[in-house]
């Protein structure tokens, strides 16, 4: 089969082309970005053979029912690979101990992101029209995952790097809404027709394993084309196919065939541009329109975690802890080889026969004829203050590196002093404060460009008219840190006599008009 790209000649994508980018995304980035999400995820697999594959392997040097993903980053003398070393004790499997720092710094970086919601404002001149937009824009955020799409957005970008929004818009939905400009009161409401409008428009976050965008040859900052590429899971069975899976980290950790067949899975590609669309299944054109809404506009939103200069991916922060995680780990396991080396008192005999079949224990008394046996007494776990210094070095260096101290976590040392006021805990907290407000930039500048692309469609169908000075979208963003409630009712009496509308200081505080006792 052929891919018929006629309606993206204009862009210069071709079918040579196009299956280039995608061979060089299968074979480049998709390996990379994968590694990065096994070392946030950290997964376990299974291990051993048979009906039963959590009892292990028959191998004594086995441990456990499973094998965890950044075991990859351990050397050979700890997790055991056979034909790498000469001497054949490195290829016996020693204590694996895996700490994964890296997971709950990202997720206390999520947190501090999007641990409370954002507020969408529009920057319109009208009051009503406003309302109006704050309104749909509300609405269709809310449709397409609220908050929870808001955390998806920023772990996929702070795992890869970036994360692109893609706007779907059914153009059906949109040429039958009604006007919300001037409602026909009689048969609808404002907030029917906001609600009819919106079920137009999806916001879905992609992950960088699956899109493939088609960058501008004189500005890496601009899309001409995006390719969205991956395997659907059918309810189907495919007796001739085996269970494997198309990407690197399932054929990694998948390890069962089934004898039934498989699922049977079929290849989807999505070609966007500007003006057209066009849906494949294992390169069977099933769908193609005519981009009539967006002026033009490719319906995809680009969001670097962190900025990069002159690059089109961005600055993730799992791949800076890799190193770090890799020593960690290392220095972890093999303290605990150690320990469990010295953790025992040992016995050297000399002149006593039969010492190897004696027990040890209290009350047992060895005896010997020869005048010259000997019993010496060695091991016992001892202090070793340069290693404990090392893993704690190694831990600071985690600390620096992504911003994130300890305290992050929920985990408070005596170090960190007398956090008597906000002001102290803002000072301990500098590096993740710092780093969050220079990301709400680029996540910011992305969600305003997404919510200025649904008002361009909302005025090309005829719904909600506007001018390119109306949909101008600023963000309000709380607060990471926790506050105190009487400082917050200090504060929105302040605002509410500076003329800030009640519906909005009621929402700062978390109430809305129509609860109970609310005035």
């Amino acid at each position: 089969m052929t891919f018929r790209l006629n309606a993206f000649a204009n862009v210069g994508l071709d079918e040579s082309l196009l299956r280039l980018v995608l061979d060089e995304h299968a074979a480049s980035a998709l390996p990379r970005l994968e590694k990065l999400w096994m070392y946030y995820r950290n997964p376990l697999k299974a291990i051993g053979t048979g009906p039963l594959p959590w009892l292990g392997n028959a191998d004594s040097s086995s441990r456990g029912w499973y094998r965890q993903a950044q075991e990859i980053g351990l050397p050979a003398r700890i997790v055991g690979r056979a034909g790498l070393a000469m001497d054949d004790r490195a290829q016996a499997r020693r204590e694996v101990v895996i700490e994964n720092d890296i997971a709950w710094r990202v997720q206390a970086m999520v947190d501090f992101m999007f641990g409370k919601p954002v507020t969408l404002l529009s920057t319109a001149h009208d009051e009503n029209l406003r309302r109006t937009i704050e309104k749909i824009l509300d609405t269709v955020w809310e449709r397409s995952g609220g908050i929870g799409l808001l955390q998806d957005m920023a772990l996929l970008g702070h795992v890869y790097g970036h994360v692109d929004l893609l706007l779907r818009i059914d153009p059906a939905i949109a040429a039958d809404s009604l006007s919300i400009t001037s409602p026909d009161t009689r048969t609808t409401t404002l907030d029917d027709a906001i609600a009819r409008a919106a079920e137009a428009f999806t916001i879905e976050v992609i992950e960088p394993t699956r899109g493939v965008p088609i960058a501008d040859p004189a500005d890496y900052r601009r899309l001409v084309a995006y390719i969205l590429r991956f395997d659907r899971q059918q309810n189907s069975v495919d007796l001739a196919r085996e269970t494997v899976s198309s990407t690197l980290w399932r054929r990694a950790f998948t390890t069962a065939r089934s004898s039934q067949g498989s699922r049977q899975r079929t290849s989807v590609t999505e070609i966007f541009s500007g003006s057209h669309h066009q849906l494949y299944h294992d390169e069977n054109l099933i769908e193609q329109s005519v981009n009539t809404l967006t002026a033009g506009q490719l319906p995809i939103v680009h969001i670097q975690n962190v900025s990069q200069p002159f690059r089109y991916e961005g600055q993730g922060e799992v791949e800076p802890l890799i190193p770090l995680q890799d020593e960690l780990n290392t220095r972890l396991s093999d303290r605990a080889s150690r320990v469990t080396m010295q953790s025992f008192k040992m016995y050297l005999t000399k002149g006593i026969e039969g010492a190897d079949k004696m027990s040890v224990g209290p009350g047992v008394i060895w005896t010997a004829d020869n005048v010259d046996a000997s019993v010496q007494e060695f091991g016992g776990d001892g202090h070793s203050p340069s290693e404990e210094s090392h893993i704690q070095e190694i831990r600071e260096a985690l600390d620096k590196v992504s911003s994130v101290p300890p305290l992050a976590g929920g985990v408070v040392r005596a170090k960190i002093g007398n956090l008597s006021s906000a002001n102290a805990l803002k000072i301990t907290l500098m590096g993740i404060l710092s780093k969050t407000a220079r990301k709400r930039v680029t996540y910011g500048r992305g969600m305003a460009q997404i919510s200025r692309l649904i008002l361009t469609a909302l005025d090309a169908a005829g719904v909600l008219k506007t001018s390119e000075l109306d949909r101008g979208i600023r963000l309000e963003w709380p607060d990471p840190l926790p506050s105190d409630t009487r400082e917050q009712v200090v504060a929105a009496e302040a605002k509410a006599r500076l003329g800030v509308p009640h519906e909005r200081v009621l929402a700062e505080l978390g109430y809305s008009p129509n609860d109970p006792g609310v005035q």
